[in-house]
């Protein structure tokens, strides 16, 4: 039986969401990860202050694309949903446990005043960020292999723990890095900082060629451990293939030549086509071996109404999405005032860690003087309510 245009419908427009997620949560999870890698306090403070600008007007935003992909999944292909959930849970439950530590680490090491809490909340934000994406892959490695049965009695451990899951898992890792990097790279740029412009060419290179290594590897392992997938991305879906592996090639020419221009589109074709290229190469199955696309996905009423109320997301969060990025391109999301008080921070944590007394920061002359004016205002205020006639 044929799934119907509504079911294939469906399936594409979660796809597209997961392609998102994968930008745009991956790029923020790289982040994290070469926080982690960034080095000691006063060695690694401009790379984190640099991540830290570029991620803190939009880092929970991109979390609405995998809430996205959950509720379609969830009401309009039930059976799956359920037995993702059953069969793999301890790795769904590890990536949200990261997804919760690396909001707290995050959010609390800008507020910490302590030094030893500020590494703390640091190197939680930043494992965090290399925790998630691993299990993340090891759930779709589990599932382009097959080993995700449709009515499983609980966790199914050999699922997300094969060779193929965790090659995955990796391959998630460094694809988050490598997207990342691309991304600060004209961060940086943005900002006129031509040391981390090199800093980040040079770790977009590495993460860019051990993406591809791993891929290769992971591509090899696909003939083994799934067939049927593997014989999809060699078939009707190896053009999806071909532009992300000229896309990833073409990234890594950018960067030798230095030609900007392009470079954040096409290293998001790269990524996005692997993405398109796995859903095509499983059709049309939702699990490979045990449930169909069409066995699998809800009634057509119920599809339709689902395409229609994502039709109408995209009318309107689409734009807004869009109107964060292009504000925070232009750092119109974040005061000034802001972006001082990351800078402070990052050089009173560098002083600390090299046994300088730190400085006092220099007074912020708006604020002093607002505070002279409501002073003014307010002594006025009181005059004037003492010096008024009583009224007998």
């Amino acid at each position: 039986m044929s799934p119907s245009p509504e079911a294939i419908a469906t399936a594409a427009v979660m796809f597209v969401a997961l392609a998102a997620y994968a930008l745009f949560g991956g790029a923020d999870f790289g982040g994290g990860i070469w926080d982690l890698l960034a080095g000691g306090t006063r060695r690694g403070a401009a790379a984190r202050e640099l991540i830290d600008e570029s991620i803190t007007p939009v880092w929970e935003a991109n979390h609405v694309w995998l809430i996205f992909v959950l509720v379609l999944l969830w009401t309009g292909f039930p059976p799956a949903f359920a037995a993702i959930m059953t069969a793999l849970f301890i790795p769904l439950s590890l990536s949200l446990l990261g997804i919760f530590l690396r909001g707290v680490g995050f959010a609390f090491r800008h507020t910490a005043e302590r030094l030893r809490m500020q590494q703390l909340t640091g190197a939680m934000f930043a494992a965090a960020s290399l925790i998630t994406p691993f299990f993340l892959g090891t759930v779709i490695g589990a599932v382009a292999t097959g080993q995700v049965p449709v009515r499983p009695a609980g966790n199914v451990l050999a699922a997300w723990t094969s060779l193929t899951a965790v090659l995955t898992g990796a391959l998630f890792v460094a694809a988050c890095a490598y997207i990342s990097a691309v991304f600060l790279v004209l961060e940086a740029r943005l900002r006129g900082h031509q040391e981390l412009i090199r800093y980040f060419l040079l770790r977009a290179t590495g993460a860019g060629v051990l993406t591809g290594a791993l891929g290769a590897v992971t591509f090899a392992e696909l003939s083994r451990s799934a067939p049927h997938v593997f014989a999809g991305l060699t078939g009707r879906a190896l053009p999806l293939v071909a532009v992300s592996i000229a896309a990833g090639v073409a990234v890594l020419a950018m960067i030798w030549l230095r030609w900007f221009p392009g470079l954040r589109v096409t290293a998001a074709i790269a990524v996005a086509a692997v993405v398109w290229g796995w859903g095509l190469a499983q059709y049309p199955d939702l699990l490979p071996g045990s449930l169909t696309l069409a066995a699998g996905s809800a009634p057509s009423g119920a599809l339709l109404a689902e395409l229609v109320i994502a039709g109408a997301a995209a009318l309107t969060v689409g734009p807004a999405f869009g109107l964060l990025y292009w504000l925070q391109q232009r750092r119109l999301l974040t005061h000034p005032e802001s972006d001082t008080e990351l800078r402070r921070g990052a050089q009173l944590a560098a002083a600390r860690a090299g046994g300088q007394p730190p400085t006092a920061p220099a007074p912020a002359a708006p604020r002093i003087t607002t505070s002279l004016v409501l002073a003014a205002v307010a002594i006025k205020a009181i005059k004037d309510l003492f010096s008024r006639p009583r009224r007998r």
